[in-house]
């Protein structure tokens, strides 16, 4: 347990799944990338904290795990959205690295390939949702159907534009089936991802991460904003709520991750599978083998 765990709970002046979760009045352009809604702690305030909520965290998937290895099929799907350097493979290694990796099913999301592309765009997606017990990852998700897309000009609007009623259908369908969806916006100001793209640039155990298109990108980052904008206008529900998270400051970004499973998970009020054996026969054969 880390040793600021009592003070460090009152850092928290307002619950993360409420300050950053998105609104009618939510506004892209007015983020300010450098605050940490609802968190009037320091980093190294922050920092403890995450190795406590981490323990905790992980002591409730454990949970989630368990039941569904009883046949519970209820789930959390997490859905990181961001640009690139927004900080979505930093919150797979350090936030779901602190719990089991049996409980997890992470999927990553890039370009379709060849079969993917000769199917209905959620295909891929169903495809590589969480199995009962488990919390999904995805890093990236359908939601670049109807950011990409649209920035680029990849299919006609009378094509992406359906697609959000669609995927408010799906999620309802996901969420009615015992899914409980946590989608994250990521956002990090131009200034800090040139100083994460020029980090990758600068050391060699970075390079594999750089990716020339990435500072081709940066030039289209106003169309991004609008894009981000119109997903969280038309895909803000109350069965899968969008939150946005400023995420210049990394630590801040991992905390109300965690912050916000812990929300999910608790909600679902778990306790561990009842045996479906006799305990004691089996002490007694135990104790005789």
């Amino acid at each position: 347990m880390a040793k600021h765990s009592k003070k460090s709970k009152n850092f928290w002046s307002t619950p993360a799944a409420e300050i950053l979760r998105a609104t009618d009045d939510t506004r892209v352009d007015d983020i300010d990338f450098a605050l940490t809604p609802g968190f009037d702690g320091e980093k190294v305030d922050g920092q403890a904290l995450l190795a406590e909520r981490g323990e905790f965290l992980s002591a409730l998937q454990e949970k989630l795990f368990a039941n569904g290895r009883t046949g519970d099929l209820r789930s959390i799907l997490l859905v990181l959205q961001g640009m690139d350097t927004a900080g979505k493979g930093g919150m797979v290694r350090h936030v779901i690295g602190m719990v089991d990796p049996q409980g997890i099913d992470l999927a990553s999301f890039g370009v379709p390939t060849k079969e993917e592309r000769q199917h209905h765009y959620l295909w891929r997606i169903r495809n590589a949702l969480p199995r009962g017990g488990r919390i999904g990852v995805f890093d990236r998700s359908h939601y670049e159907d109807v950011l990409v897309v649209a920035v680029h000009d990849l299919v006609p609007r009378e094509v992406w534009e359906p697609r959000f009623d669609e995927i408010n259908a799906f999620e309802k369908e996901l969420s009615e089936e015992g899914t409980v969806i946590v989608k994250v916006a990521l956002f990090v100001s131009p200034e800090e991802q040139r100083t994460r793209l020029q980090e990758r640039l600068d050391r060699p155990d970075k390079h594999w991460k750089y990716n020339p298109g990435d500072v081709t990108e940066r030039g289209f980052l106003p169309q991004y904003r609008t894009a981000y904008q119109r997903v969280i206008d038309r895909t803000n529900t109350d069965h899968a709520p969008w939150f946005v998270i400023p995420a210049d400051k990394k630590w801040y970004a991992r905390l109300a991750v965690t912050e916000l499973l812990i929300d999910a998970l608790e909600k679902f009020e778990l306790d561990w599978p009842p045996a479906d054996f006799d305990i004691e026969v089996e002490k007694k054969r135990l104790a005789d083998s």
